[in-house]
């Protein structure tokens, strides 16, 4: 659906979209493929006349593992991708921000790196209580030009936000739902999503689109604040001698 690689599966049912992170195999690390189907996602989703809420899980058992290290090293190496990723990234983050349809996540395992960002710019949360965020940008040498760091002070205080995004250390679900990361720890987050997505098209579709629009200006007023700083200095650390050592250590080791 929408004219998307099968690594990113969108399903339709009636009104409801049902989005599924679908690379198991690498527990849904993000590559380029899915990198950019996440990009054009959005808008089309925004755009699509009949849908009027989205669940968004993985497939398997992670949410998403992070950034697929062959993928961080050849962004480290070639400047076009670089780029591209980066415009990507901005479009994945306002894409959410401004998209017209509700999102809820439902976190079946970890989310980490993107992963945790998608959790932090979706509508609801559902966590399974094995699952966790972590965004792990500073430990790899990199900006989280599109991680928790963005989103995260609007959800909770700015002391824990800053503490999560400088150590990149796991945040369980206990822990984030205690934070405002998260609505509810379930032992089935898909199924709690997906009546939770059957609860809001029960309600009156312009109260719900123009009441979410309404909370997301916060959100956009504070993304677009910091975006541009944000990813200039991510694709400066994408060059800093600090992440080619770091990549080039996780690439050996896997």
């Amino acid at each position: 659906m929408y004219d998307l690689p099968p690594v990113l599966d969108v399903r339709a049912d009636e009104p409801l979209r049902v989005i599924t992170l679908n690379r198991p195999d690498a527990l849904n690390a993000v590559d380029d493929d899915l990198h950019t189907a996440l990009a054009h996602l959005w808008p089309r989703l925004s755009e699509d006349p009949d849908a009027r809420v989205a669940v968004l899980t993985g497939a398997g058992k992670a949410f998403s593992a992070g950034g697929d290290f062959a993928y961080l090293a050849e962004l480290s190496r070639d400047s076009r991708l670089r780029a591209k990723t980066i415009a990507h990234g901005r479009d994945i983050v306002l894409g959410m921000t401004r998209c017209r349809v509700p999102v809820i996540a439902a976190v079946n395992g970890p989310a980490v790196g993107l992963g945790c960002s998608l959790v932090a710019l979706s509508d609801l949360v559902y966590m399974s209580d094995t699952a966790y965020l972590k965004d792990p940008h500073v430990q790899v040498g990199l900006v989280a030009a599109d991680g928790g760091p963005l989103t995260w002070p609007l959800h909770t205080s700015l002391l824990l936000a800053k503490e999560y995004a400088l150590t990149g250390a796991k945040i369980p679900a206990s822990r984030a739902r205690e934070m405002g990361l998260a609505n509810h720890i379930v032992p089935d987050p898909l199924s709690e999503a997906l009546a939770a997505a059957k609860r809001i098209l029960e309600l009156p579709r312009q109260a719900v689109e123009s009441t979410k629009r309404l909370l997301n200006l916060h959100l956009e007023r504070a993304v677009l604040a910091t975006l541009d700083y944000a990813t200039t200095a991510e694709d400066v650390s994408f060059q800093h001698p600090d992440f080619l050592a770091t990549i080039e250590r996780l690439t050996k080791r896997g």
